[in-house]
């Protein structure tokens, strides 16, 4: 039994000790990759790659469009199998338009993830750095955070800024 507590109150002190030990922060990384300056240069990629995708599905919605106008002006001259030939063709080019519109969409979310890993790599590597160099044991996304002592806020995003090179704006601006 005495053994037992012994066991109990070293493991105890075990636990305060280590609990000590433990130093956590958090950052926003987006927030951070916001003030980066190459997140404005991929962001203007982005931009370009998406208006190749949308000045296209706006040429075929146009000329789909304009097809249907011409059909619904001949419909009354024409005949039922040379009108539902129409239809189905009809049927058929909006089709093709949502799947290139869907496909779009996807290689425009690829391009934006192919661009922005650097970034976030970039982010996650100055993380790491601030992390062992001023002893934080765990790092959390600010994001997820639901309650931060006012006393030791723990929020090293200025710390990950400068270690990027990147100026912080004031303490009354960084409000995330």
């Amino acid at each position: 039994m005495k053994k037992g507590l012994i066991l109990i109150l070293a493991l105890g002190l075990f636990y305060t000790a280590s609990a000590q030990e433990t130093k956590i922060g958090f950052t926003n990384a987006d927030y951070v990759l916001s003030l980066m300056p190459e997140s404005k240069e991929v962001q203007s990629q982005v931009e370009a790659y998406e208006k190749q995708f949308s000045n296209s599905i706006q040429q075929k919605y146009q000329d789909f469009q304009a097809q249907v106008a011409e059909y619904q002006q001949n419909a009354p001259t024409m005949t039922e199998q040379v009108r539902a030939e129409k239809e189905q063709e009809l049927q058929g080019l909006q089709q093709s338009l949502q799947k290139f519109q869907q496909d779009a969409e996807q290689s425009i979310a690829r391009k934006q993830q192919e661009l922005y890993q650097p970034l976030y790599e970039k982010i996650q590597n100055a993380i790491d750095k601030v992390a062992e160099e001023n002893g934080y044991t765990h790092v959390l996304r600010a994001e997820a955070l639901l309650y931060i002592s006012d006393e030791e806020s723990g929020d090293i995003s200025k710390m990950v800024l400068n270690k990027l090179g990147v100026e912080a704006p004031d303490a009354s601006a960084t409000d995330n």
